[in-house]
C-alpha cells in the first residue's frame, strides 16, 4: 500500500501542478506510472494468494500478468533512455533546450518509449500462440513468460532465440544512450565549471537520480538473471523476483523527491494545504 501512495502522490502533484509540466517531471511522471504498473501487476495477486491461501490462477490472467510485469521491465529502460537524453539536451545544449525539448517532441518521445516496449512484448508473448501445455504448476511467485513456456509440452528455441536478442539489444542501446549522455554531461560540466562551479552542481544534482535509479534496476536485473543460472538458489531467485518489482517503486519516489527540491517542495505544499483545508472544512462543519 506504501508503494502504490507514494508513487501515486508524485504522479496526481505532477499532473495538477502546472510549475512542474515540464520534459524532465512529465518523464518522471512516465517513470512512476510505469513503476506502478510492475507493483500492480504483482502486488495485488500476491496478497489475495497469501490471504486466501489459494495459489490458483486461470491463463488469461497468467498471460496479462506476465504481460504487464514484462512490459514494464521494458518500459523502465526505455523512459530511463529518454530521460538521459533529456539531461544531455538540459546541461549542454541549455540555452536551445526549450527548442529541442518541446510539450510535442516531449510527449512523442514518452510515446515512442511505451510503444516500444508494447510492441517488443507483443512480439514475444505472440511465441504462446498454440503452444500446448503439459503442466499446470508454475515454479514462481508470478508469471512472466519463462515461467509460463517452462509449462510447453514442446521445445520453443524461437521464444529463447527472441526473448535473449531483444534483452541484451535493449541493455546494450540504453546503456550506450546513458553512457553517451553523462560523458557528454561530466566533460561540459568540467568545462564550464573552471568558470563557474554552480555548473558541476546543477550537473550533480539534475543527474544523480536518474542515474541512481537506472544503476538500482541494472543492479536488481542482473542478481536476477545470475540467480537463474543457480537452480539451487531457487528461493533467492524468487525473492530477487519480487524485489524487482516492489523494490524500484518503493525508493524512486524517495529518490526524486529528495534530489529534487521542487517536486519536494510541491509535494509538501500540495499535502499541507489538502491537511488544511479538510481541518477548516471539519472546523466549519
Amino acid at each position: 500500500m506504501l508503494v502504490l501512495l507514494g508513487n501515486g502522490v508524485v504522479v496526481c502533484v505532477i499532473v495538477l501542478d502546472r510549475k512542474l509540466h515540464r520534459p524532465m517531471f512529465v518523464m518522471i511522471c512516465h517513470l512512476v506510472v510505469c513503476d506502478l504498473l510492475g507493483a500492480t501487476a504483482v502486488l495485488p495477486r500476491l496478497m489475495m494468494d497469501f490471504l486466501t491461501g489459494q495459489k490458483k490462477i486461470v491463463y488469461p490472467a497468467a498471460i496479462t500478468q506476465a504481460f504487464c510485469i514484462h512490459v514494464y521491465g521494458v518500459a523502465m529502460q526505455t523512459i530511463l533512455g529518454a530521460m538521459a537524453y533529456d539531461r544531455y539536451v538540459a546541461v549542454c545544449e541549455s540555452l536551445r533546450y526549450h527548442t529541442i525539448m518541446t510539450s510535442s517532441r516531449m510527449h512523442v518521445c514518452c510515446a515512442l518509449a511505451w510503444l516500444v516496449a508494447i510492441v517488443l512484448i507483443g512480439v514475444l508473448f505472440s511465441f504462446h500462440l498454440n503452444v500446448p501445455l503439459c503442466s499446470q504448476t508454475i515454479q514462481h511467485v508470478y508469471c512472466s513468460n519463462r515461467g509460463i513456456l517452462n509449462l510447453a509440452c514442446i521445445p520453443t528455441p524461437d521464444n529463447n532465440v527472441y526473448g535473449l536478442s531483444m534483452t541484451w539489444s535493449l541493455t546494450t542501446a540504453v546503456f550506450v544512450i546513458i553512457a553517451f549522455s553523462y560523458i557528454k554531461i561530466l566533460a561540459a560540466a568540467v568545462k564550464q565549471g573552471r568558470m563557474d562551479s554552480s555548473v558541476r552542481s546543477k550537473a550533480f544534482h539534475t543527474c544523480s537520480s536518474h542515474l541512481v535509479v537506472y544503476i538500482l534496476y541494472q543492479i536488481a536485473s542482473m542478481i536476477v538473471i545470475v540467480s537463474l543460472r543457480f537452480p539451487a538458489a531457487k528461493n533467492m531467485w524468487k525473492l530477487c523476483s519480487i524485489m524487482i518489482t516492489i523494490f524500484p517503486p518503493a525508493v524512486n519516489p524517495i529518490i526524486y523527491g529528495l534530489v529534487s527540491k521542487e517536486l519536494r517542495t510541491s509535494i509538501l505544499q500540495n499535502l499541507f494545504g489538502w491537511v488544511k483545508k479538510k481541518r477548516i472544512g471539519f472546523r466549519a462543519s
